[in-house]
């Protein structure tokens, strides 16, 4: 990898980590959290099979996991969601789902499901791509869903998880969150 590769994915890294702070500040700041929860799984459990990725040498059946959410506060708009491993050994941790105009009125994505709009993942395709860690270590994947006081947050397929966080930035009316743990 040439230096300018290299600096171009720290930089990345870095600017992925401050945004996740800044929007973490910003919900924290208005005091509210939305309510996460998920029926395929429960908060620092480990999640199972049938939502881990399907492919280099996993063998899961890479079905979304069901969330729901509650306590959305006035002026919710939208919502969006990102499915991120921080603990992934690749500068920035490594995106699984990223989901922006989720319509207002949804609180809820059964099992194998999405709504809204799907972003690309860190394995550079749309839609949800579940947990495939090297062997070793347990991680921590979490899943956060943002309430936010926009229809359309100006995301297109392309849009990464890091980009969407900045798409948000100045958004975020809540956010909340629920964290699965899966290594192999």
């Amino acid at each position: 990898m040439r230096w300018d590769q290299k600096r171009g994915s720290v930089t990345r890294a870095v600017f992925a980590l401050a945004a996740i702070a800044v929007l973490t500040c910003y919900a924290q700041a208005a005091d509210t959290r939305l309510t996460v929860g998920s029926k395929t799984f429960a908060a620092g459990a480990t999640l199972p099979d049938r939502v881990v990725y399907n492919a280099m040498s996993c063998n899961g059946q890479n079905l979304s996991p069901e969330l729901h959410w509650s306590q959305a506060p006035k002026g919710t708009k939208s919502f969006a969601i990102t499915a991120w491993d921080p603990d992934a050994p690749a500068p920035g941790g490594w995106w699984h789902w990223v989901l922006y105009d989720i319509p207002a009125g949804v609180h809820a994505i059964a099992e194998g499901r999405t709504a809204g709009a799907s972003g690309t993942t860190s394995f550079r395709a749309t839609g949800y791509d579940g947990p495939c860690p090297p062997p070793g270590m347990a991680h921590h994947y979490r899943f956060t869903v943002y309430a936010l006081n926009v229809v359309h947050v100006g995301a297109g397929e392309a849009t990464t998880g890091p980009e969407l966080l900045t798409k948000m930035h100045g958004h975020v009316l809540a956010q909340g969150l629920i964290v699965g743990l899966y290594k192999r």
